[in-house]
């Protein structure tokens, strides 16, 4: 019911693969190995949880540009679910702030997102080609975990659409009917970064541009 309609994300998929050199063997390879990790864990949850924190709620979407900490002064954190991309979390956990769920291909401080997670924040998991070693380091580490995937879902690795850390977040936002969804951290022109991720913010603000329509 929540996952995105793999017709129309498949068109979409084939080309960031393309464009970046990825092997879908890889992330479907990755998606499995997830599936079976959750499945051997006690202490995973559903999509119940996700539809509680989200549905109807305002959303504040936070990602890991420089402006983050100035950005959150805007902000009265009572009046929002916190979904926290990956690298986002440091930030937000030395400010204080416990996000309601961190959206994570386990990219970043990790230990910082375990701590979260003891605190109260929910775990969306993401599986790719390249973060094989890490799931299985770090997953069973996690409570109240779900898993996603950017290839075919399976039972228990959902695909809600998205490719990036942050761009994903707001997919799962928009997929569990939020009321609003507002942003922080996002610099979508950030010239102070690799080539490789300023690729990748690219593909993440047309990503974000797209959630009406996907």
């Amino acid at each position: 019911m929540y996952d995105m309609d793999f017709d129309t994300w498949d068109t979409i998929y084939q080309k960031i693969l393309s464009d970046f050199g990825f092997s879908r063997k890889e992330d479907e390879r990755s998606a499995f190995i997830l599936s079976d990790l959750l499945s051997s864990l006690s202490n995973t949850s559903d999509l119940s949880i996700l539809r509680k924190t989200i549905n109807e709620k305002n959303i504040l979407v936070c990602g890991n540009a420089p402006s983050l900490v100035d950005d959150l002064k805007n902000f009265d954190f009572q009046d929002y679910a916190i979904i926290a991309a990956d690298g986002a979390v440091e930030a937000l956990m030395d400010a204080g702030i416990v996000p309601d769920i961190i959206v994570t291909d386990l990219d970043g401080n990790v230990e910082k997102e375990i701590d979260a997670n003891y605190k109260g924040s929910l775990m969306v998991v993401h599986a790719h080609g390249d973060n094989i070693d890490k799931l299985r380091k770090y997953v069973p580490r996690f409570k109240n975990v779900i898993g996603t995937t950017q290839s075919h879902p399976l039972y228990n690795v959902y695909n809600f659409g998205g490719f990036t850390d942050g761009d994903r977040c707001v997919y799962l936002a928009k997929r569990f009917s939020a009321s609003k969804i507002e942003l922080a951290g996002f610099d979508f022109t950030d010239k102070n970064v690799s080539d490789f991720k300023r690729k990748k913010l690219k593909w993440a603000e047309w990503l974000i541009n797209q959630t009406t329509l996907l």
